[in-house]
């Protein structure tokens, strides 16, 4: 074991290791929790998971030469002995020294190949794939190759790779979600990072896990339910890809005699896919919500648009006969802000509820940069740094490469919040909170003592500073809506009903 240190910080590097992201995030969380440790990360030896560490000065020499196949576990501590007491429990971690006792239901050893899960389920129709990016591909191939349906989590797919496996699925008859496709809900089964939510009559076509995630959840609070919910990956709507399988679920949703009512999700699709998306909803004879965020439609026979996820959950729900939206809570008092706070930072986990934040903040007269822009022009220079209103997707791959989602490990998101709330020009930084099955245990429990010491912080150099939030999920998840939503109130955030009124409320306390 090579350690380096500079100051308060230890680091080491385990090379050709690689670690899911659950794995990963339990490590993390027992390292935690360990005395004097006051932040951990472990990462692949990505260039860019690098740059981010040296960004939070947690990258010392000795790991820079660690590679992208290599594991990296950096430790802040108190002192150097309980860093380094904290290496050794990582280690033990890494060699599977402390796991707990499988589950004998569950395989005697990890799946890492397509054909060991079909030598266990030979009768599976359909295969979820979670392997680093670079394999993802081969064992999706593999899947439909045998006949099977492939939920494709991973990220960092080529999309000459995403082209040649949903060319293949449409020969073949078969769906290919993904890949970085992070939520669906088939005959009730979730897969990826999908909300425990009842069945109904309205059925889900997503380009976008987050916004498939916050659709069902609100479907669900205002007491209808989903037939099925089918994501595609967040390239499958551009012109390179065609709406594959957006195209597919369409058909499907089509003909299920469950689904009364076809919701449509994305961001605006390249204008060829945009008609035929139009033109397979037309021909599905159902009525059809279609929410293209930043950009509207026009309202044809049985089709209607939306402009925020608020209004497309109220437009299906109305279409499928009843059930009353959750409303938005009352306003609170606008904080006195300093003359120099004028600004929004937005920190999220789901590239949906960044694409909707800024269609809202335009709409309001406010120009936000992300790096995930709506308009090209607002691309971020670098998106480790803010500039102005400033809209971050913590889940692009430039923060997922070797790493686990913030859906998953909170630390990246932390170590964000901490940076934006030193910055004496920001007013406001709003929040996601997403709930399910694949994510963090207790992600407001994660992100509630850094909320309290930004807004102190603050306090103590004589600024105001509003965290506003939403909780994406419902009563029943594994994590419980309402305790998540007290919690994040418990520490100073302001939590409204879902993503369109939180971005709404963000643009308000801003407004002049």
């Amino acid at each position: 074991m090579a350690v380096a240190i500079e100051g308060a910080v230890l680091a080491l590097y385990k090379a050709n290791l690689y670690k899911d992201s659950v794995a990963l995030m339990r490590i993390n969380e027992r390292i935690l929790a360990l005395e004097g440790i006051r932040r951990a990360t472990l990462v692949m030896g990505t260039g860019a998971n690098k740059d981010i560490l040296e960004e939070a000065n947690m990258l010392p020499d000795g790991v820079q030469a660690a590679g992208p196949g290599d594991l990296i576990v950096v430790i802040e501590s108190d002192t150097e002995a309980q860093g380094r007491a904290a290496l050794i429990v990582a280690e033990q971690a890494l060699e599977g020294q402390t796991e707990s006792p499988r589950d004998p239901a569950l395989p005697a050893r990890d799946l890492r190949a397509f054909v060991q899960g079909e030598a266990l389920a030979p009768s599976a129709q359909l295969a979820q794939i979670s392997v680093p990016g670079p394999y993802a591909a081969a064992e999706a191939m593999k899947a439909l190759k045998r006949g099977c349906h492939v939920f494709l989590f991973s990220d960092n797919v080529s999309l000459a790779e995403e082209c040649a496996l949903k060319a293949l699925a449409v020969r073949k008859g078969l769906l290919v979600m993904g890949p970085d496709c992070g939520t669906a809900i088939l005959n009730g089964v979730p897969l990826g990072f999908a909300n425990a939510v009842r069945r109904g009559p309205i059925g889900i076509v997503a380009a976008s896990g987050t916004g498939l995630q916050e659709a069902s959840t609100q479907i669900h609070l205002a007491g209808s339910g989903i037939s099925h919910a089918i994501g595609t990956g967040g390239r499958d709507i551009s012109a390179a890809v065609g709406g594959s399988t957006t195209l597919q679920g369409i058909d499907l949703l089509a003909a299920d005699v469950d689904t009364r009512v076809i919701l449509v999700v994305s961001k605006p699709p390249s204008a060829a896919v945009t008609d035929r998306i139009m033109e397979r909803l037309a021909e599905a004879a159902k009525p059809a919500v279609v929410l293209f965020i930043g950009s509207r439609v026009e309202a044809r026979s049985g089709i209607h648009p939306a402009s925020t996820l608020a209004e497309a959950v109220a437009l299906a729900i109305g279409l499928a006969g009843g059930g009353a939206v959750s409303g938005e809570e009352r306003f609170p008092p606008r904080p006195s802000f300093v003359a120099s706070q004028k600004y929004i930072r937005a920190l999220y986990s789901g590239g949906t509820f960044c694409y909707e934040a800024q269609a809202i903040w335009r709409e309001a007269g406010l120009a936000a940069w992300s790096n995930a822009p709506l308009d090209s022009g607002r691309m971020l220079v670098d998106p480790l740094h803010s500039v102005e209103h400033t809209a971050i997707d913590l889940g692009d791959d430039r923060f997922t490469v070797g790493r686990p989602h913030p859906m998953i490990d909170p630390s990246i998101r932390i170590e964000r919040l901490q940076a934006e709330a030193r910055d004496k020009a920001v007013a406001v930084i709003l929040l996601d909170v997403v709930l399910g099955y694949g994510s963090h245990p207790d992600p407001a429990g994660a992100l509630s003592p850094a909320i309290r010491d930004a807004r102190l912080e603050a306090a103590r150099e004589g600024r105001a500073l509003a965290v506003v939030a939403f909780v994406c999920g419902t009563e029943e998840d594994p994590q419980a809506r309402s305790v998540q939503a007290r919690t994040l109130r418990d520490a100073g955030a302001l939590v409204f009903a879902g993503s369109t009124q939180a971005a709404q409320a963000a643009a308000r306390l801003v407004a002049k």
